[in-house]
């Protein structure tokens, strides 16, 4: 089983069932680090008390940088005296943030004022990170990937999945905090081996930020920071969901119920970028499929493609109409 097909298949059974996904929102490939180089496969967000308000704003991922702006749904502020970093950023930030719905801007006297049209809201509730790892038998950096997401604790729970069949030598090779599953991509059953130990995500945490033979270098990242990081995190899933992959064009290739990019002639889920073209034998050249992923995503979580927005509108003009 190819760590691709295994990660999509996961993620469709999660996505509205039972478990972490059935309410949360799923993405893939996202940096789950600080200041190291950590890359999770999935990432599940629980929606937090706040999410309606969140949602309301925009599909889109909201940059960092205008989150942490000194900019309110108050009085607009000119915004070069609302961000704290390098000016190119800030002018990107700011220009998204307007482009995407968060900042309303307004001319005086040659400059740009902005301010939110809304408050950001407290939208997220727990983080949970799901290494795959189909063949246990070929684990490759994994015992140090999740030493590594555990002793950061950047997420709130750890989950390794895997097809393998699970033996107590290989649980005694993983973090006792690490959850198990067994999941079989072909039925979608999941069996949960271990349940996962919540991380303490609101304590200073170590990361490792480089390793060499011999050698590891390690940061402590303060609360503060993890708090941040998390919301980016939060923020990018968000954005960027997990139906990221594009569809082969070739006439093998027809898009199932959940949306994943079936071959027919391999018999499972493929990566057009590495597994398709000319150089395949079962190759048939043809149009990509189109496929609405904006509407699968949400039939089946609760993001909102399309919301209303909280634009204002400048108050006493109706009177004039």
């Amino acid at each position: 089983m190819r760590e691709f097909a295994f990660e999509l298949a996961l993620c469709a059974h999660l996505e509205g069932g039972e478990g972490p996904g059935g309410d949360a929102l799923l993405s893939r490939q996202l940096g789950a680090h600080v200041h190291g180089r950590r890359v999770v496969d999935v990432l599940a967000v629980d929606p937090g008390p706040e999410f309606a308000e969140r949602a309301a704003i925009t599909p889109e991922r909201i940059p960092t940088a205008a989150v942490e702006a000194d900019v309110g749904p108050g009085r607009a502020r000119y915004w070069k005296d609302a961000f704290d970093c390098h000016p190119e950023r800030a002018e990107r930030a700011k220009d998204l943030a307007v482009e995407r719905g968060f900042f309303e801007a307004e001319r005086r006297g040659g400059r740009t004022y902005v301010r939110q049209v809304a408050r950001y809201p407290d939208w997220f509730g727990s983080l949970v990170a799901i290494e795959n790892k189909p063949d246990l038998g070929r684990p490759g950096d994994l015992e140090m990937q999740l030493r590594t997401d555990v002793s950061l604790g950047l997420v709130d729970e750890v989950v390794l999945a895997t097809a393998s069949h699970v033996t107590r030598a290989h649980l005694n090779r993983i973090p006792d905090e690490v959850g198990v599953w067994r999941f079989d991509p072909e039925t979608g059953e999941r069996e949960v081996i271990r349940d996962a130990t919540p991380l303490a995500v609101d304590d200073p945490g170590v990361e490792v930020v480089e390793s060499y033979p011999g050698r590891t270098d390690v940061r402590v990242v303060g609360s503060e920071e993890k708090q941040r990081a998390r919301r980016r995190l939060a923020e990018r899933a968000y954005g960027k969901g997990w139906r990221t992959f594009d569809y082969p064009a070739c006439a093998q290739c027809s898009p199932d119920d959940d949306g994943l990019p079936q071959c027919a002639w391999k018999g499972r889920s493929v990566r057009a970028s590495d597994e398709c073209g000319t150089s395949c034998a079962g190759y048939e050249e043809s149009e990509a499929v189109a496929v609405d992923t904006d509407s699968l995503r949400a039939e089946r979580s609760p993001w909102e493609p399309e919301p209303a927005g909280r634009k204002r509108q400048q108050s006493g003009l109706d009177r004039f109409g």
